[in-house]
């Protein structure tokens, strides 16, 4: 009896250096690091319709004041639609969809190690806004200045004929006129001398 009291005293220096031990070991990882369990939508989907937000949902709870959650479109196009908004292990994000394309997730987080844990979840939208052209103010086009037109030509007016051409005119057609008479009384002068002629 007297033998294992001593024993009991020397073992009580070894159970507390093994309990203090214990305590003194690092954190396991999966205690030390905060990390994803899944989301909605889930990493790798292909969603026809676009969710109202985008949530993630962790292993611990989330701190908001040193939580970063970003949410890119195609082309690098921000699609947050608003502030996050936490719940415990839970963050959820405004999702503001756009072009049709992959969407990625970014998240940050503090650990209790003092590493961020960092990673994403990536989604693909398959319909969705057309990509809007870039808009560019178009130049103000100078107003044409009016193309001078030529006076149109006057029509001629009837040519005047001159007095001399008149004159002429009206001269050949006496003369014609008196050559024909001329001609009619040499015929009937014929005519008389030879009807005489012919008389017994």
């Amino acid at each position: 009896m007297g033998g294992r009291v001593p024993r009991l005293v020397r073992a009580v220096p070894v159970l507390v250096g093994v309990a203090l031990g214990v305590a003194l070991l690092p954190a396991s990882p999966a205690l030390a690091h905060n990390s994803l369990t899944g989301s909605n939508p889930a990493n790798g989907a292909k969603v026809a319709t676009a969710p109202a937000a985008v949530e993630l949902r962790f292993l611990a709870k989330l701190d908001p004041g040193r939580t970063k959650i970003t949410v890119t479109g195609p082309d690098n196009i921000p699609a947050a639609g608003g502030e996050p908004t936490f719940s415990g292990s839970r963050v959820r994000v405004p999702f503001a969809p756009g072009a049709a394309g992959l969407y990625i997730v970014d998240y940050q987080l503090p650990s209790s190690d003092g590493h961020p844990v960092k990673g994403e979840v990536r989604f693909t939208l398959t319909t969705g806004t057309a990509a809007a052209p870039p808009s560019v103010s178009p130049s103000a086009s100078p107003t044409p200045s009016p193309t001078p037109t030529s006076a149109a030509p006057e029509s001629p007016s009837a040519t005047p004929v001159a007095a001399g051409t008149d004159d002429a005119g009206r001269g050949w057609l006496w003369a014609a006129a008196g050559g024909l008479v001329l001609l009619a009384a040499l015929a009937a002068g014929l005519f008389l001398r030879r009807r005489r002629s012919i008389r017994p």
